[in-house]
């Protein structure tokens, strides 16, 4: 009987890595925050249940990085209101960061204190205006004791059971500051300091976790069935947010539609409120100071009606002069951008499907295709 119940449990999980009915959810145009009283970057935001409250770290690429809050006037306004006491190591060069809290007030974040000696780098406390207390660390199989691995960044879910991470390994002779490897895994809750990877936590993500991607900012959404992420193709400026779905907790998450791609503005770290009714990111202004942005959920497009295309048909790929694209949708308007890897857009087209590459330098470009509101996009070798 067990060996029957094993079995299907395994065709059950099988199938469910490939037939979906959950829809993506679709958002409307960007809206700037404005946080009065901040004279600094805010990146990393994570909204509180009840939208009132807006937590965001300073600069992360900076020397010092902590973590502040600020209190709402509107969805798209509010006042700051300064730093999360308590979360902020006096020591010099640290970095507190990536904040998320669950219903219980429970507040997790990213430390580097004691790092490397100590190799958790996920603290928790209780949240209560403006301050944490009972501070400790996270301890728990989701982290990879082993050198160059670190837990680069965490998120509690509402029900505070279940810890969203993403495990990075870091080689600064191969990968410089930016790590080489990065994946999203989960943990199951076993007390209030000690989260366990599920055993099933590879196969949850396994629609995700590309390798040709550092995968990292999850942030889920209260039902758990939409997870909110960024991904930054390897050799490149180009981050992406992105989001999965599933139709109940236990099912795989299903591959990635691409919710905002900004190349060379850096948008990062997606957090939903808990009406799943907007999300709140941030990326680069044109005077390179991070900021926070909003936008609207306008509806939802069907599985198989996903925007983004992974694959779309180029062809010779590589090549050395003329590529080609077959249009998804033929005898309808289109648009054609290429990228390179750093994120300025290098050409771009609505006459002409056959292109020459003949003078681009040799490496590995993107390639964007728009046509019917949606888009598809691939990448290309000029040998």
């Amino acid at each position: 009987m067990n060996a029957a119940k094993n079995f299907l449990r395994i065709v059950f999980l099988i199938t469910s890595h490939f037939v979906s009915s959950q829809n993506y959810p679709l958002f409307g145009p960007e809206i700037k925050v404005t946080i009065n009283g901040l004279s600094f970057d805010a990146m990393e935001p994570f909204i509180s249940t009840d939208g009132n409250t807006l937590f965001f770290n300073s600069l992360n690429s900076a020397d010092t990085t902590n973590l502040y809050y600020a209190l709402k006037v509107n969805d798209s306004t509010f006042n700051f209101a300064g730093e999360v006491d308590g979360t902020i190591d006096p020591s010099p060069n640290h970095l507190d960061a990536v904040a998320s809290i669950d219903m219980g007030s429970n507040f997790f974040w990213t430390s580097l204190r004691n790092f490397p000696a100590q190799t958790e780098t996920i603290y928790r406390g209780v949240y209560s205006v403006g301050n944490v207390n009972n501070i400790s660390k996270v301890y728990g199989t989701f982290n990879i004791y082993q050198p160059g691995w670190l837990v680069f960044d965490a998120a509690i879910n509402f029900q505070g059971d279940r810890l969203y991470y993403s495990n990075a390994f870091f080689n600064p002779m191969d990968c410089g500051v930016v790590p080489c490897i990065a994946k999203l895994g989960v943990a199951q809750k076993v007390n209030d300091t000690i989260f366990d990877k599920l055993a099933n936590s590879d196969l949850i993500f396994s629609n995700i976790n590309d390798t040709n991607y550092i995968i990292y900012a999850p942030q889920v959404s209260v039902d758990g069935l939409e997870l909110f992420y960024t991904r930054l193709l390897k050799g490149s400026n180009n981050t992406e947010i992105c989001v999965s779905v599933r139709n109940s907790v236990g099912d795989v998450f299903s591959t990635p539609s691409i919710i905002h791609s900004n190349p060379g503005f850096t948008p990062e770290a997606a957090t939903p409120t808990s009406d799943k009714q907007k999300i709140y990111y941030h990326q680069r202004n044109s005077s390179s100071i991070y900021e926070i942005f909003l936008r609207y959920r306008t509806g939802y497009a069907g599985i198989n009606e996903n925007p983004i295309v992974q694959n779309l048909f180029v062809f010779p790929n590589p090549s050395v002069s003329i590529i080609e694209l077959k249009l998804p949708i033929p005898n309808q308007q289109f648009q054609i951008e290429i990228y390179s890897l750093k994120g300025p857009k290098i050409y771009g087209t609505t006459e002409k499907t056959q292109i020459d590459i003949s003078k681009f330098p040799k490496g590995m470009y993107i390639i964007n295709l728009y046509q019917d509101e949606k888009k598809w996009t691939s990448k290309i070798i000029k040998e």
